[in-house]
């Protein structure tokens, strides 16, 4: 049974981050790309999509991510969403996790507060995963929207190693649930 669109709207802030987008081009000269690669969904993923990619992602025909609310997903196919893991707890306080289309995996933010800082300070969520040490210029309007919807300024590396150290086992989780 495939949700409502209601069921899959996204959290305020989360839309608003959507309508302003990221950018990123990759620059051929230097062989590097610049922004973040990084496309949020204009709703969360289906469930009935989230289950069929990760059971492909982690090869395990029982696993059905049910746990998870993608939200957004990398042009080498990372993805990035809320694991609902806090009982009885909305999901913009759920903790946000990335699983990377190599098999990285972990948790770079305790909360969509958390995440909304680190678009501020320039990163997606593969740039937080893999360097939590922010680019020279950060983001004035995903700033804007931070400020609205999660006052009080966190750096990236405060927020990754908070979330790190609430949720140390993540990636012992998924190891046990890939074949």
């Amino acid at each position: 049974m495939t949700d409502t669109r209601e069921d899959l709207a996204l959290p305020p802030a989360l839309a608003e981050v959507a309508a302003v987008g990221f950018e990123w081009e990759w620059d051929d000269e230097t062989d590097e790309g610049r922004g973040c690669d990084f496309e949020p969904y204009d709703r969360f993923e289906d469930p009935a999509r989230t289950a069929w990619w990760f059971r492909l992602w982690t090869g395990n025909p029982d696993a059905d991510g049910g746990q998870f609310r993608f939200f957004g997903s990398t042009g080498a196919g990372d993805y990035a969403g809320f694991w609902l893991v806090r009982p009885g707890v909305p999901v913009v306080g759920q903790p946000v996790v990335y699983l990377g289309s190599e098999g990285d995996r972990g948790v770079i933010a305790r909360d969509l507060g958390d995440l909304l800082w680190l678009f501020a300070a320039g990163l997606g969520p593969a740039e937080a995963f893999e360097d939590p040490d922010p680019p020279e210029e950060p983001n004035d309007a995903f700033l804007a929207i931070a400020e609205r919807h999660a006052p009080g300024r966190r750096a990236p590396a405060e927020i990754l190693t908070a979330a790190r150290a609430e949720f140390p086992h993540f990636s012992d989780l998924i190891a046990a649930m890939c074949r």
